[in-house]
């Protein structure tokens, strides 16, 4: 399908007048499987997939053509059932990006069901996904393609409950005769090579249908317990077409796709939706946007590969905007952001090194990926987007007692709310051997609830921060927001980071963390500057602190739990020295989201406990919880 095939998605006029037509009469790929099925009859010889195994080398790639992917998920489809691999068992896919993994993804979603991990996430976090996913199967990169990743799953399989541990190769060059791969008690260790067979056509089970289960992707994880977030196939064969319009790139036309394919945005933005119209994805290395090398090489790659798209983060493109463009990047239309807030200062300077204007787009994993973008030549100042089509979007105010939703009009800020086709089918529970999805805790009177403080005008939607980040300073919702635009300003502040810290008073105040160009700025100054740049009194940071870079997530985003927690431990810490009380370890933590200070130091530790018990936080001491493991045992 080319992009004339496609019906017209360029105004919130063509948004309405497809709407007209119902989801049900259009004739629609309703499964992934489905999907690409429909890709390789029409387009086998086309590349669907450009590997670069290295970004040092960004002329040298590994092409899959549309016809022999398929051939691929054929003969891995059969090799998971192979392995016991039935429509409700999970496939746990736990490695850096190259094609076999793409391939796997896909088997794992035509005959079971996919469950992309993030391989950065401790054991016990991956062993609380496996545990709710039920997976006995785990795919991961090899040791060739990633070798302390392989030793740490090798080590810790059986603790995982994983009785089979497939290994994926490099893309690219004649690796030679493969070594033995190692094992443990207990534990079987195969190559993907030498499970697959290619004489099998067709899957070697019925083909998963509309409502049958595709994908589980966690969600955090990088604090507190994840949560797994279940997609149907239908969720994603329809989010794929919605980007698809939104995207309008054809056959012959690619898309940068730099992030981790345990990521939603990875898969839906630049896997499937590709698929619907013939385009093709580039993949930059297997470490994608977090290989450092990758960013001297860019706009080269984007020179020698002509594409007309590219998805990141907003920190990828902060970095990008500090490249000077050595190349021709003619061909790069549409820079889609999303997954995080996009700074002011990142949006500006982007476009000042490459004079393209970044085009925002919002959504969630809940909502299968995304519930706006922003069509090229239509950006909007303060909006990420136009709703995509058959999503219903709105600001809301949602009674917790009642669980009713009240709908607020058109430009009135509230909690955002969707509901449509892509809304997931709720978070994965397990209770010993039985598992089974629920949204009851996320999806109220048939909108799913994002957490998200906006409003949405004209079919767009804008952004006022996220409940959670909000900082509430004495009833004052203060969004950080405000805080690190005004610091991004600053010539020498390259990113910053503001979150709350607990205060007696007023429950929280604003504190800033930012990295720096140059060490030729003082902090003072940074508190000049935001004083005089931010006209919000109460959002002024009590305290600035620099740092050689902010936090970020694997996928870029930055990380306010760790902010979040230097602001409160260097707090208890000051506060106890104020007190005269020395020897006391702080150690502060999140747990269900809730901030948690440890104690240790004896005696000395139980009077720290008094001093900062009138704080919001729990505080537990040795002796606290020594007692309560008692109180549990008795």
């Amino acid at each position: 399908m080319t992009p004339a095939d496609l019906p017209p998605l360029t105004s919130v006029a063509d948004l309405h007048a497809l709407e007209r037509i119902p989801l049900a009469d259009r004739d629609l790929a309703l499964t992934t499987y489905d999907l690409l099925v429909r890709a390789a009859q029409r387009w086998p010889d086309e590349p669907c997939s450009l590997w670069i195994p290295d970004a040092a080398a960004i002329e040298d790639h590994v092409v899959v053509t549309y016809g022999a992917l398929l051939d691929d998920v054929h003969a891995i489809a059969h090799a998971l059932h192979g392995l016991g691999v039935g429509r409700d068992d999970a496939v746990t896919l736990m490695a850096p990006n190259c094609s076999d993994l793409l391939a796997v993804t896909l088997a794992a979603e035509a005959v079971g069901i996919a469950a992309p991990v993030n391989a950065a996430l401790d054991v016990r976090n991956v062993a609380h996904i496996v545990r709710l996913t039920g997976s006995r199967v785990l795919v991961t990169g090899g040791p060739e393609l990633d070798e302390a990743l392989w030793k740490r799953l090798l080590d810790s399989a059986r603790d995982l409950g994983i009785e089979v541990l497939v290994a994926l190769s490099p893309d690219g060059g004649d690796q030679g005769p493969a070594a033995e791969l190692e094992t443990r008690p207990g534990l079987r260790t195969v190559r993907l090579d030498d499970l697959v067979d290619s004489a099998p056509a067709g899957l070697p089970t019925a083909a998963p249908a509309p409502d049958d289960l595709a994908a589980f992707f966690h969600t955090g994880g990088t604090t507190g317990t994840p949560k797994v977030a279940v997609h149907t196939h239908r969720n994603q064969a329809v989010m794929a077409w919605s980007l698809a319009l939104a995207g309008g790139s054809g056959t012959g036309q690619s898309i940068v796709a730099g992030l981790p394919l345990f990521h939603v945005n990875a898969l839906l933005v630049t896997v499937l939706a590709p698929m619907v119209s013939g385009a093709r994805s580039i993949w930059p290395s297997p470490l994608g946007y977090r290989d450092p090398k990758l960013y001297a090489a860019f706009w080269r790659l984007v020179e020698h590969y002509r594409p007309r798209a590219m998805s990141a983060v907003p920190t990828v493109y902060a970095f990008l905007a500090a490249v000077p463009v050595d190349a021709d990047i003619s061909s790069l239309e549409r820079p889609v952001v999303g997954a995080a807030p996009l700074p002011d200062g990142v949006r500006r300077m982007f476009a000042e090194t490459t004079g393209l204007e970044l085009l925002e787009g919002y959504g969630l994993t809940e909502g299968t990926c995304a519930s706006s973008a922003t069509l090229t030549g239509d950006v909007r100042p303060g909006s990420v987007g136009q709703r995509l089509p058959y999503q219903a979007v709105a600001a809301a105010e949602v009674d917790e007692g009642s669980g009713q939703v009240r709908l607020l009009p058109s430009g009135e800020t509230g909690e955002l709310v969707i509901s449509g086709p892509t809304v997931f089918a709720g978070y994965l529970r397990r209770d010993g051997a039985h598992r089974w999805v629920s949204d009851g805790d996320v999806v109220v009177d048939g909108w799913l609830r994002t957490g998200d403080l906006g409003f949405v005008a004209d079919e767009r939607i804008h952004l006022r921060g996220r409940q959670k980040d909000l900082i509430i300073r004495g009833g004052h919702n203060i969004d950080p927001a405000v805080i690190e635009d005004a610091l991004l300003d600053h010539p020498a502040v390259t990113a910053a980071g503001a979150v709350g810290r607990p205060d007696r008073s007023s429950g929280e105040v604003p504190v800033a963390f930012v990295a720096l160009a140059t060490d030729e700025v003082t902090v003072e100054e940074l508190m000049t500057w935001a004083t005089l740049h931010i006209s919000e009194p109460a959002a002024r940071p009590k305290a600035i602190t620099v740092l050689d870079s902010i936090p970020l997530t694997e996928v870029g985003k930055p990380f306010k739990p760790a902010l979040r927690e230097a602001a409160a431990a260097r707090c208890f810490r000051d506060e106890l020295v104020e007190h005269g009380i020395d020897g006391v370890d702080v150690g502060v933590g999140h747990e269900a989201g809730r901030l948690v200070v440890r104690l240790t130091g004896g005696g000395e530790a139980d009077r720290a406990a008094a001093v900062l018990q009138s704080y919001d936080v729990d505080i537990r001491t040795e002796a606290k919880e020594r007692d309560q493991t008692e109180e549990r045992d008795q």
